[in-house]
């Protein structure tokens, strides 16, 4: 499937509304990833994050928000980095359809 939504350079949509779970999936093949049930967890936790702040957190919001929602076992950087490997913050936000977080590099 190619994807028939607009991308910015670093792979963000440039429009938000474009998002749907498909366009997650397909994002997610571009980086060599497959979305699991833990995955999908988490792109839930980063959307709310996202509805309720308006803004992608980096990782240490995100690491909070991981643990209010789904628990302290799973709200620890290395779980987050097993899942979402590199720049955690980033790659979920793009595959979730969010802006880059600010002050993520």
């Amino acid at each position: 499937m190619t994807l028939q939504v607009k991308l910015d350079e670093e792979g963000y949509l440039y429009d938000l509304s474009d998002w749907n779970t498909e366009v997650a999936e397909q994002l997610a093949a571009d980086e060599g990833l497959e979305l699991t049930a833990a995955h999908w967890e988490l792109i839930g936790v980063i959307r709310d994050f996202y509805q309720t702040y308006e803004h992608s957190p980096a990782m240490r919001p995100l690491i909070k928000a991981v643990g209010i929602k789904l628990g302290a076992d799973k709200a620890k950087s290395i779980y987050l980095m097993q899942l979402f490997p590199g720049s955690p913050a980033k790659r979920l936000a793009r595959i979730a359809g969010l802006p880059k977080p600010a002050n993520c590099l």
